[in-house]
């Protein structure tokens, strides 16, 4: 499993239509095969700052989002608007908050 988790800032002003355009975007998302989970939170509205949380069954399934025609327009409608952090895990070991 692939873990996609790190943070991007928007310009406030346009953080309501960021949101509603990734919001589109999920609903899509979330229904590709190998997408395990796909979510964005707001942290800090006032500086525009989101948190990103992904997870894919593996790195075929996160390319073909990547290159997937709808994710490409996102990209190229928000990127010269977003700045930050995001980074890719591979997860080995998956278990429970509280096992051992």
């Amino acid at each position: 499993m692939l873990i996609v988790s790190g943070y991007i800032h928007i310009e406030p002003a346009c953080l309501q239509q960021f949101m509603a355009d990734i919001e589109l975007l999920a609903q899509r998302v979330r229904k590709r095969e190998g997408n395990l989970s796909y979510d964005i939170a707001v942290g800090d509205p006032l500086t525009g700052r989101l948190l990103i949380s992904e997870r894919w069954k593996d790195q075929e399934a996160l390319t073909a989002h990547l290159a997937a025609t709808h994710t490409r327009a996102f990209i190229t409608r928000w990127q010269e608007r977003m700045t930050g952090e995001v980074l890719k895990y591979d997860a080995f070991n998956e278990r429970g908050l509280f096992d051992v």
